[in-house]
């Protein structure tokens, strides 16, 4: 069965896709508006990992109507799950789509759905949702991420990759300013992106019975 998963080039959405490689056609998907140059950068870590990978395009109303969410809030949670329910939709109304997956893991709070929504999507749309970490925490994730991948990691503000607060951030800079952004989004908190993986990570039997599928 194939999966789509959600990729954003970070660690959970890597781990995700290693993992489902295991057991599935994995190809990765990377939902964006286009406002930012961050498919590069995507595109390598894509490859390394041997899975094919597409851009979608998201429709520019949905990142103003979580630009106002935002805004009106005054934190960026709820407009990072308003993204991520459209990207999962979006995806899964595709015509060979059977399953789709993204990184959410054990502690995250956003985008993380509910199980009523869980169920609501995979009825309305007859697909499989796929959260391959939901039993894993942030520690025992960094043990994998150790093992498999170098990774950047640096303030929001200063990262670039393809997640949704990163084109957020920059929809509501160019409409309201800086001092807007740092009124809605938290000081000091990191994103991180893979820079590519660990020599071994290719000759491992995880690695090559996911080329096989692939």
């Amino acid at each position: 069965m194939k999966v789509s998963v959600l990729f954003s080039g970070g660690k959970d959405s890597s781990i995700a896709a290693i993992m489902l490689g295991q057991f599935f056609e994995v190809e990765l998907v990377t939902c964006n508006f286009g406002i930012l140059p961050a498919c590069h950068l995507v595109r390598s870590i894509a490859n390394e990992l041997g899975f094919p990978h597409r851009f979608v395009q998201l429709e520019p109303e949905i990142l103003q109507d979580a630009m106002r969410l935002v805004v009106t809030d005054g934190f960026p949670n709820n407009g990072i799950k308003l993204i991520h329910c459209h990207a999962l939709e979006h995806v899964a109304i595709s015509s060979d789509v059977q399953a789709i997956a993204d990184g959410t893991r054990r502690d995250d709070r956003v985008p993380v759905l509910s199980l009523s929504e869980v169920l609501s999507l995979e009825s309305r749309l007859n697909v499989h949702y796929i959260r391959p970490l939901e039993g894993y925490g942030r520690k025992t994730i960094n043990v994998l991420v150790d093992r498999y991948f170098e990774i950047e990691e640096k303030e929001s503000a200063l990262m670039k990759g393809a997640e949704y607060e990163f084109e957020l951030r920059e929809e509501i800079k160019r409409r309201y300013g800086d001092t807007e952004v740092q009124r809605i989004f938290p000081r000091h908190h990191t994103h991180s992106r893979v820079i590519k993986t660990r020599a071994e990570f290719f000759e491992s039997p995880e690695f090559k019975r996911a080329k096989v599928r692939t």
